[in-house]
């Protein structure tokens, strides 16, 4: 959805309707995660996608229905024995689609919501997907304010306090309710879609592996920093562009940034007079991922040091180095690769492995 958002604005802005489908729910081996949008706009213009392939042509003309009438409509598709190629999932699982139509008038926080995820400011959009409140009506939350309703004040009341808890989290999915919001109650159906700021990632270390790492975490969707203590090689020109570039002592600049249980902090430095105070300060604060460029005998060494510092054995065990997964990488962009691969690995649970040496489903469905 944030990818399409662009789009959609555009399209809103002129005012033109548009069929939107949102995958609200998953189960099994559904190969996309609810919030991921389709959109089916003027002379079928098609953006986005809600199953890589599989039910892409029936979700169009779907789309195209809905945009028509107004009326929105929630599709199950799943796995068919009998048809299965046709507009089945071929995967094995089971996806449940919204589709609504969208203009100024049904929807009057689409466009103050496509400029806040562009702006990076936090929004929440809560959509009634099932029960007797209006199916396909909006509620944008913002934290300090609300736009639309979902046809119920009390409704409003209960969604708005959800979804800014689920904001705080980044978390997205179903919720159930009473007619008024009662909590007790399961008979209206609510899909909440936050849109939380990027995710950071911090690249400690203004080398050539740093340049390449920062390009395919932009790429990703993080919000990219490179930061060196070495002016001369700390300059925007060497690194892609929308990446800052710092020029500071890594350890000072990380101790007044403030990271979170998203944040992937990646040290290249290879020096111990900046690796040792930077993974000091790194490996006790939040973040998803920490990892250490450098041979096993300079990890055992930096393992030493940062142990000498007073670092217990849990903090230790945070640190991935040598950094990345065993592809055999040798050129800057393959390591980036090696890199992003393990942050993905570490990110979803994946085990690493080639998937045809692994069984089970290959797209393992996660609860919300």
């Amino acid at each position: 959805m944030r990818d399409v958002l662009p789009v959609l604005g555009r399209w809103y802005a002129a005012g033109v309707p548009f069929g939107l489908a949102t995958v609200v729910q998953v189960s099994r081996s559904a190969p996309r995660d609810p919030g991921a949008a389709m959109a089916v706009g003027p002379d079928e213009e098609v953006v986005g996608s809600v199953s890589g392939g599989c039910v892409e042509g029936a979700v169009f003309e779907l789309a195209q229905e809905v945009a028509a009438s107004g009326e929105a409509r929630l599709e199950t598709f799943g796995y068919s024995d009998e048809d299965a190629f046709a507009v089945g999932l071929t995967c094995g699982g089971e996806i449940t689609v919204l589709v609504r139509a969208v203009t100024p008038e049904r929807d009057p926080g689409l466009g103050a919501v496509a400029e806040s995820v562009a702006a990076g400011e936090p929004v929440t959009v809560a959509t009634v997907t099932d029960g007797p409140a209006p199916r396909g009506t909006a509620l944008a939350v913002w934290p300090d304010r609300t736009l639309g309703t979902l046809g119920a004040s009390g409704l409003d009341a209960a969604v708005t306090a959800d979804a800014r808890g689920e904001l705080a989290l980044g978390a997205t999915g179903l919720r159930h309710y009473g007619p008024q919001g009662q909590r007790r109650e399961d008979s209206v159906s609510v899909f909440l879609q936050s849109f939380a700021p990027p995710p950071r990632m911090l690249v400690f270390g203004a080398i050539d592996y740093a340049a390449a790492v920062a390009r395919i975490g932009n790429f990703l969707g993080y919000r990219v920093t490179v930061c060196d203590a070495r002016p001369v090689f700390a300059t925007p020109r060497r690194f892609p562009e929308g990446v800052e570039v710092v020029a500071q002592w890594p350890h000072r600049y990380l101790r007044d940034t403030d990271t979170d249980e998203r944040t992937v902090i990646c040290v290249l430095t290879h020096d111990p007079k900046f690796d040792v105070p930077l993974l000091t300060e790194a490996l006790r604060r939040p973040a998803a991922y920490i990892g250490a460029m450098g041979s096993r005998r300079t990890h055992a060494d930096r393992a030493a040091r940062l142990a000498g510092e007073g670092l217990t054995e849990r903090e230790l065990s945070r640190l991935r180095s040598p950094v990345g997964l065993d592809l055999g990488a040798r050129t800057p962009e393959e390591v980036a690769v090696s890199v992003a691969a393990e942050i993905v690995a570490l990110r979803w649970g994946g085990s690493g492995a080639p998937l045809s040496a692994t069984e089970g489903a290959v797209h393992p469905y996660r609860s919300p």
